[in-house]
């Protein structure tokens, strides 16, 4: 049996981003968050809905009506990812490789390179809003309900 990872009242790391892409990160259509910066933050992140749209085609290409709801969220704490790794992508071939993930054009790559957030265990939230921030940043006193691990998942 599976020991429950517990996600009480405590401070998370929380990283803003534009909606859609909040959205899609949080319904778990996008599992790779792409980043001109590198990060040694590892674990349960809270994922903030930016007070600005990404109305960019490439944007809402990838909306659906069951995720529609959760992309129209703006300025707060919308959902709960677990950042696993920090990739660096410093050729166009291996960007390309995940696009699938990132969902991001190969015209987004730029040549001193990019890095790649790999989230998994996507879990929505409850709206809370709060002012976001250009990189990670603190959110204090979030209760969020524990989850479980499914049984296949090492620890």
């Amino acid at each position: 049996m599976r020991p429950k990872l517990s996600l009480n009242k405590k401070s998370y790391p929380a990283l803003s981003i534009r909606q859609p892409w909040a959205g899609y990160v949080v319904s778990g259509l996008k599992t790779i968050e792409i980043r001109s910066w590198a990060t040694q933050i590892r674990g349960t992140i809270l994922i903030h809905a930016s007070k600005i749209r990404d109305d960019r085609p490439e944007a809402t290409r990838w909306m659906k009506p069951v995720v529609a709801e959760l992309c129209s969220f703006q300025g707060g704490i919308i959902g709960a990812v677990d950042l696993l790794d920090c990739h660096a992508y410093t050729t166009l071939p291996n960007f390309e490789r995940d696009c699938g993930s990132h969902l991001n054009d190969p015209s987004w790559f730029l040549p001193q390179g990019l890095f790649g957030f790999r989230l998994a265990n996507p879990m929505r939230l409850p709206f809370l809003p709060c002012s976001g921030q250009t990189r990670f940043f603190n959110v204090t006193e979030i209760e969020m309900p524990p989850r479980i691990l499914p049984p296949e998942m090492p620890l």
